[in-house]
């Protein structure tokens, strides 16, 4: 069974070691937990696939200890991509980038991008500093399911499978990161995240060459970047979804309220989703908050988890 290790000099030392035995780990992020191998090490990587039950054509993200290594994982940095990750690095946003010959097709699922994170949690950013090299850490959980935002999160999931699960506390955002796909002239979300369309719109808009920015539709079923299945972040319970100010018959079933303050709604989605499976809930209404703003994430992953419950 894993164990939660806390995250002091030793702490971080066991970690870096299993990572350098090309063992996966628990790795906390501001966004969710992560299940982290080093990314230069494929037999270590398809370890990730095998304990997620993962496809391993579904890409995994990269994520790095400083904005500048970014330039070793691909061909070219834009304008654009060096705009965005100085203004949002370190922090939840991925961006893919055309993959240079030293990334593993392993991690990339076979493509010639690669997804590329620099999270901001101080625990993540101690261990890949550490250990000299990226990465790779899809979210801690089984494929398809709630993703994990605390230690404990993690062992519940993958404890018989994992011996290391560091604890750096609840996650602070509780939603995985806003991914854009920087590989042309224009800009595309392709998963909305923490990191906002207004946002993003408020820096294209300071860009000399004013960059098309395009938002994904969140129904794709393609494996372009991870979360991008129809169903995906499910409980086992069945989610019905409601706007705010909808009239509905509950017949007895729970009611979750996400339409309120948003950060808080991001911040404890998962472990709610996680206390229906616990009740053995089979069903659960849930109001979705106004899209726009962090909304668009929350209502893409309640979107995403009521098409599989």
């Amino acid at each position: 069974m894993a164990r939660i290790v806390q995250p002091d000099a030793a702490g971080i030392a066991e970690a870096v070691d299993a990572l350098r035995r090309g063992e996966v780990i628990g790795l906390p992020t501001e966004t969710v937990y992560g299940l982290a191998a080093d990314a230069t090490n494929d037999t270590a990587v398809r370890r990730i696939f095998s304990v997620k039950g993962r496809p391993e054509t579904h890409p995994l993200i990269v994520h790095v200890a400083e904005a500048i290594e970014l330039a070793n994982l691909t061909t070219e940095v834009t304008p654009l991509t060096r705009a965005l990750t100085q203004t949002f690095w370190p922090g939840p946003l991925t961006v893919i980038v055309r993959a240079n010959q030293k990334v593993s097709r392993a991690v990339t699922g076979g493509r010639d991008t690669v997804a590329v994170r620099c999270p901001a949690h101080p625990v993540a950013h101690a261990v890949i500093h550490a250990l000299g090299c990226p990465v790779a850490a899809p979210s801690a959980n089984r494929f398809g399911a709630v993703s994990p935002t605390t230690a404990t999160h993690v062992v519940v999931d993958l404890g018989n499978d994992i011996d290391i699960v560091l604890d750096g506390g609840e996650c602070e955002i509780g939603l995985e990161s806003t991914i854009i796909d920087c590989t042309s002239d224009s800009l595309e979300v392709l998963r909305p995240g923490a990191v906002t369309v207004e946002q993003l719109h408020t820096l294209t808009a300071t860009l000399s060459d004013s960059s098309e920015q395009r938002v994904s539709d969140g129904t794709a079923s393609e494996s372009r970047a991870p979360g991008m299945m129809q169903s995906h972040y499910a409980p086992r319970a069945r989610l019905v979804l409601h706007e705010p100010g909808d009239h509905f018959d509950t017949d007895g079933a729970p009611v979750l309220d996400f339409s309120g303050d948003l950060s808080t709604a991001a911040h404890t989605l998962y472990a709610r989703l996680r206390a229906l499976d616990a009740s053995h809930i089979a069903l659960a209404h849930v109001i979705v908050p106004p899209p726009g703003g962090l909304g668009q994430a929350i209502r893409d992953r309640l979107t995403k988890a009521a098409a599989g419950g």
